[in-house]
């Protein structure tokens, strides 16, 4: 891996984690990152899953910003497509573990899903070890049936009445202690995350791929706060490898939170 923005340095390991630290403790809480893939004609997917446009070096970053995050945030439709499961280091890899010392072996995950339209007999529930209890973030109006078995094997968080409040959804994650959140998508949820004004920073693999016409863009349904067009975000830094570019964007707002733009 190679950062070539904003200068030249053959990293390792270390220097890639390093790159992608969340703010210390004393900046504030909580801090919300997401991770998309997108080609270099802006599509989300390949043949309908983000993991079509993924290579090695994605995959590594992928599981390295999973080490590194307290929870990790994902839309229902992004678990049926991708097929969600618990994090499971010796699945991923031992190469990140060491960036969970001190800490549990993995993080949990939280699935948002206003009316509860998940398998509640998938291993992503069912099967989440006890350190790392799967969290299914619901509404008022979701039937209370269903929030009752999902709440037998899940930790389950109501978080608005007839759509989900991401401000809340936002505490509550900080409440249980994960103050570094990884928002893996989807696009819908990029959209909410980015219209409730609480995404601070963006992490984009650009995939060397062309997709073709038909699929959507990271961002699906949202108006940007307070109606504009366009939000802008501030460049932290561009690393290459295998023909993919990872970009670091920060919410300008959040560069004196215990981050900046230059490397560590």
């Amino acid at each position: 891996m190679r950062q070539i923005y904003p200068e030249e340095a053959r990293l390792d390991d270390a220097g890639l984690a390093a790159r992608y630290a969340c703010p210390g403790p004393g900046a504030g809480v909580p801090w919300v990152r997401a991770n998309m893939v997108a080609s270099l004609d802006g599509a989300a997917t390949l043949l309908g899953r983000s993991g079509g446009l993924s290579g090695e070096a994605d995959q590594q970053v992928f599981a390295m910003l999973r080490a590194i995050t307290d929870v990790i945030l994902v839309g229902a439709g992004t678990v049926r497509a991708e097929r969600y499961a618990p994090v499971r280091p010796e699945s991923e890899g031992l190469r990140w573990a060491w960036l969970r010392d001190g800490r549990t072996s993995s993080p949990p995950i939280a699935v948002i899903t206003r009316g509860l339209d998940l398998d509640l007999d998938s291993p992503l529930l069912t099967d989440a070890p006890r350190h790392a209890t799967t969290i299914v973030i619901t509404t008022e109006s979701a039937p209370t049936a269903r929030r009752a078995a999902a709440a037998r094997t899940a930790d389950v968080v109501v978080a608005g009445e007839a759509s989900v409040d991401i401000p809340a959804v936002v505490a509550a994650l900080a409440q249980r202690g994960h103050r570094c959140i990884l928002a893996e998508g989807g696009p819908q949820l990029l959209g909410q995350i980015a219209d409730a004004g609480q995404l601070d920073e963006l992490c984009l693999t650009v995939s060397p791929l062309l997709a073709g016409p038909g699929a959507g863009r990271i961002v699906q349904g949202m108006p940007l706060p307070g109606g504009t067009s366009a939000q802008r975000l501030t460049l932290g830094h561009v690393l290459v490898d295998e023909g993919y570019l990872f970009c670091r964007y920060l919410r300008s707002s959040r560069l004196g939170a215990g981050v900046s733009r230059e490397s560590p």
